[in-house]
């Protein structure tokens, strides 16, 4: 078994980078917990509440009932009760509906940012911490479109967030942009657990934001970043490296735009043979948008 102590400290960063990236939040509990020993308990429990209807029938009057046991090394002061599951909104098209309305209703994007905060209709908001809302220069002619928020994005409340916020800063930069230049964002505005793709019904509900987004800012250009939001956009089944680099009209809420997919951040920072594919997109980018 391989211990932290068998571990550089660049070994260590990295596992804890896997574990947040994967949804982990806590990696150690405050006491030891027997989980074998709870296990043996929540059997007890259970054959005890499958022969308490009998032992109330015979039982007479004023007989003690057998308290269900305790898992070792705990004691009752200390055992919680189950926690009460969170709210679920199920995903269907009374939410995409729903979705719709409240994005149309908004005209500004501060409008749109309070709708979408008080938009209950999407499963993904109730394992996310923030809302990741559009980022950046508002009323910019570059407009710059990412799948989904991750961890960093997450905790930060921001769209490019941590290590893939830091690749795209050079990104852009290689082509004489910033991110006060742009306008950030994402197509799917809460973070999966995990970092999963969203299922269809998932991004349909979601797709009435970022549309509305788009024609909100009015944007001369999009570029976007990744496989998801490529396919989010312009249907289909090509992989990012079918579609990259490409100009293509976008269309959202009545304002079309011309759109170029490239790669997303991550897919530089874990394999950085990519970079040359984005830096052919990013100079073709800067050549129609004359940056």
């Amino acid at each position: 078994m391989i211990t932290a102590n068998d571990l550089s400290t660049s070994e260590l960063a990295a596992l804890l980078a896997f574990h947040a990236e994967a949804g982990v939040e806590w990696l150690l509990e405050d006491e030891p917990v027997d989980r074998l020993a709870e296990f043996e308990a929540m059997k007890a429990r259970r054959a005890e509440g499958r022969a308490a209807p009998q032992a109330r029938q015979s039982a007479p009057t004023g007989t003690q009932r057998t308290q269900p046991a305790v898992p070792a090394g705990r004691t009752r002061d200390h055992a919680a009760p189950p926690s009460a599951p969170p709210s679920v909104a199920i995903p269907d098209e009374q939410a995409i509906s729903e979705a719709r309305f409240a994005a149309e209703s908004a005209r500004s994007l501060a409008e749109l940012r309070s709708a979408m905060e008080a938009f209950t209709g999407c499963n993904l908001r109730n394992s996310a911490r923030n809302l990741v809302f559009a980022e950046g220069n508002a009323v910019s002619a570059v407009m710059i479109i990412g799948p989904m928020p991750y961890a960093d994005d997450d905790r930060d409340a921001r769209p490019f967030a941590g290590r893939h916020g830091d690749m795209l800063n050079r990104m852009l930069a290689a082509i004489g942009l910033s991110r006060d230049d742009v306008l950030l964002s994402n197509a799917i505005p809460w973070r999966p657990p995990g970092n999963r793709v969203p299922s269809g019904r998932e991004a349909e509900i979601c797709r009435p934001f970022i549309e509305r987004q788009i024609a909100l800012a009015e944007p001369k250009h999009v570029l976007l970043l990744g496989n998801f939001t490529a396919r989010f956009f312009y249907g289909g089944s090509e992989t990012i490296h079918q579609m990259r680099g490409q100009w293509r009209e976008l269309a959202a809420g009545g304002h079309a735009v011309p759109a170029m997919a490239t790669l997303h951040p991550q897919d530089l920072v874990t394999a950085p043979i990519n970079k040359r594919f984005a830096w052919q997109d990013l100079l073709a980018f800067k050549a129609r948008i004359g940056a």
